[in-house]
């Protein structure tokens, strides 16, 4: 009668704790098969590719560099070109013409494309533009759910653990208590054992579920593929330049940098009028002191 007992009791205890894993097991597939498929069906454009990369201004500088636009030499300074300069010369693309843009307002002045990637608000506002449009045609991919959004679940499910762990281990003892009697007994006592046994595989069951319906990023896979055409097509000296440009954020500042340059030279200015100002009242001291030191004539 006891081995009845826990075969049916480990049986249903069984079934509620692979229930939850294998309806977790189907919706997790589910969401990882919508999820591939959009990612599959999804055409990025080149220039919303490498702003989601985070290298929108290297692939803009590589098309004005291979367009004749632009010349960055090899210390970061970017230079409009006769073309460059010619109001009537501008790239298609919305990116690449926002920062043709941003180094007209610098020019004749050498800029840095690092100085204009965080400083230029014209340019910034424009390529912000640029991704919002952008990203609002993304689909709606959905997230793989973890569980750590709501607390509740997560609370219940380590309550659940806790008991299924003593009954695991009271079934256990029950089961090795009494020696079974008849075929159907020892029948029963299979069961039970059976049942223990997949009871103690469940959290390896719940991880492998896991890690076998997990698709990773797929989107940002795709992002990451292959760099921007452009970018691609610089030769090894022009993609240095251009990477070193992006890279010097201080240096080149364009007609930025002039207008700081005045505003010390007027310091340097005010600080050489003070100290020409001592020189000369030093100077005057020194001239008096001879005079103020002559011995009076001798009255012989």
């Amino acid at each position: 009668m006891l081995q009845l007992v826990l075969a049916l009791s480990v049986s249903v205890v069984t079934a509620a704790v692979y229930g939850p894993i294998g309806l977790r097991w189907r919706r997790r597939a589910r969401i990882r098969r919508e999820v591939l498929r959009l990612v599959a069906a999804l055409e990025l454009e080149p220039y919303h590719a490498a702003l989601l990369r985070n290298e929108a201004t290297e692939a803009a500088a590589a098309e004005l560099v291979l367009g004749g636009y632009l010349r960055i030499d090899g210390e970061g300074a970017a230079f409009l070109t006769e073309e460059g300069r010619d109001p009537a010369g501008a790239p298609a693309h919305p990116l690449p013409a926002a920062l043709l843009e941003a180094v007209r307002r610098h020019d004749p002045e050498p800029v840095s494309l690092g100085w204009i990637d965080w400083c230029d608000q014209g340019y910034v506002e424009r390529r912000s533009a640029y991704g919002k449009v952008r990203d609002a045609r993304l689909p709606d991919v959905r997230r793989m759910p973890d569980g750590e959004a709501n607390r509740l679940p997560a609370c219940c499910g380590c309550v659940g653990i806790v008991l299924v762990m003593f009954f695991w281990v009271l079934a256990g003892v029950l089961l090795l208590a009494e020696r079974p009697h008849g075929a159907r007994e020892w029948a029963c006592a299979a069961v039970a054992a059976l049942g223990l046994v997949a009871l103690a595989f469940a959290g390896r069951a719940g991880r492998e579920v896991r890690a076998r319906t997990e698709c990773g990023d797929p989107l940002g896979d795709l992002v990451r593929a292959e760099p921007h055409p452009a970018f691609a097509a610089l030769d090894e000296q022009q993609r240095r330049h251009v990477l070193r440009s992006i890279g010097d954020r201080y240096r080149w500042r364009g007609a930025d940098a002039v207008a700081c340059e005045g505003e010390d030279d007027e310091w340097l200015d005010d600080k050489v009028w003070w100290e020409d100002a001592y020189e000369y009242r030093a100077a005057d001291e020194a001239e008096a002191e001879p005079e103020g030191d002559a011995a009076p004539p001798s009255t012989g």
